[in-house]
């Protein structure tokens, strides 16, 4: 049958049709394991109650109004997002993407309100922003901008987990006014840098008066074992940008500003049609209750660990597995040669996976998830890596 949707995604061949915690069903009723949580969207699983009372009961009074009027549910959701994270004001859109060109354009206000006419954000390498193309330009990975050149000026690029680079960065160039990193990259490996990575940015960025921009849309709501990984340094960013798992399945995005990046975007500087309107807000407002409630981010920090190390143990002995690291239930089990076609294994298993950077098995599982399928999950998936590393 011929498809009419644009082929931009090297789609497997499965039709899910339901699915309820860490699990989902396709067309022909075989059950799968998450582990990956729709690209670490699903915190709370599939067809959670509190999801579904919440979309249910706002899609009964009023979906839609749009941004010019007072919308009372987006208020409280953004209360609940300042109280957790101390920041001060939020930026509703729809995507990570978005809230990422929020975060942009609040650098480049920051620089031309200091006499900066061509004003740079430091970036960093093998990182992921979005694809937009402000956010294609800031990302790091030159396969996916291959073919949208010309790419926006005003980025610079420097190692990941390097903050010599970034210093050396800042003395070369005098007009660049922030730095934009993830606390953990995603998307190029689930690379994890060392533990004061962030509190040493934190001080360049107060030492030469820049904005530290902080993309947790992969990291945030709970992921890493906190509400948002700069927790874990006990710091706080000038701006964050949230989606992903702030909706879990629903999209929203956001971007989180403080101090003296939170009085930049006034009246006409930015919008969004569809940004916060009730029906997400009430969605994610629904997903921070449900985290807080039932203590999430400590068990995100408990079983991540536990996967971590569990996978370690069965792992130990084969020589082509490099590393198991984790940060919370951010898990990447690195080999020593490339295994995307593990992906399409996995799949024949009944358990979804994910491989990034070729070489990086990247695990996403919802933050619900319980000790018999966590203990599923190492055991399968480590049969498949023994099998496949020893061919």
């Amino acid at each position: 049958m011929t498809s009419h949707i644009m082929p931009t995604y090297g789609r497997l061949p499965v039709t899910f049709t339901k699915g309820e915690g860490a699990w989902l069903w396709d067309e022909n009723n075989k059950r799968y394991l998450d582990a990956l949580s729709g690209i670490a969207v699903c915190n709370l699983g599939h067809a959670h109650p509190a999801i579904h009372e919440a979309l249910c009961k706002q899609s009964k009074t009023l979906l839609h109004t749009s941004n010019l009027y007072n919308i009372e549910v987006q208020e409280q959701l953004a209360t609940k997002l300042c109280q957790l994270s101390g920041m001060d004001n939020v930026f509703f859109g729809n995507s990570g993407a978005e809230a990422n060109e929020a975060a942009i354009k609040i650098a480049r206000l920051y620089g031309h309100n200091k006499n900066i006419t061509n004003p740079v954000v430091l970036v960093m390498q093998k990182s992921f922003h979005g694809r937009t193309m402000g956010t294609l330009s800031a990302t790091g990975n030159p396969i996916i901008q291959d073919g949208f050149s010309p790419l926006l000026e005003g980025f610079v690029h420097v190692s990941y987990n390097d903050t010599h680079a970034i210093e050396i960065a800042i003395q070369q160039n005098p007009n660049i006014v922030a730095v934009l990193v993830e606390p953990i990259q995603g998307e190029g490996g689930v690379n994890i840098p060392a533990p004061d990575y962030l509190t040493q940015i934190r001080k360049l960025c107060d030492q030469h008066d820049l904005l530290m921009m902080l993309d947790e849309v992969q990291t945030g709501i709970g992921r890493t074992g906190a509400w948002f990984a700069f927790q874990h340094n006990n710091i706080t960013p000038d701006v964050c940008t949230l989606a992903k798992a702030l909706g879990n399945g629903v999209p929203i995005g956001a971007c989180m500003a403080k101090g003296k990046a939170a009085t930049l975007l006034t009246a006409g500087k930015h919008g969004s049609t569809f940004g916060g309107n009730p029906l997400v807000c009430s969605v994610a407002l629904a997903v921070l209750n449900t985290i807080e409630n039932e203590n999430l981010c400590q068990q995100a920090a408990d079983k991540g660990d536990a996967i971590q190390q569990a996978f370690t143990e069965q792992l130990k002995n084969n020589k082509h597995v490099l590393e198991v690291r984790n940060k919370g239930m951010m898990i990447g089990i690195q080999l020593d040669a490339p295994c995307t076609e593990l992906v399409a294994i996995a799949l024949a298993e009944g358990l979804l996976i994910n491989v990034t950077g070729a070489t990086t098995i990247r695990l996403l599982p919802p933050l619900i998830i319980n000790k018999e399928q966590i203990e599923l999950l190492v055991s399968k998936l480590s049969v498949l890596v023994n099998c496949h590393t020893q061919q």
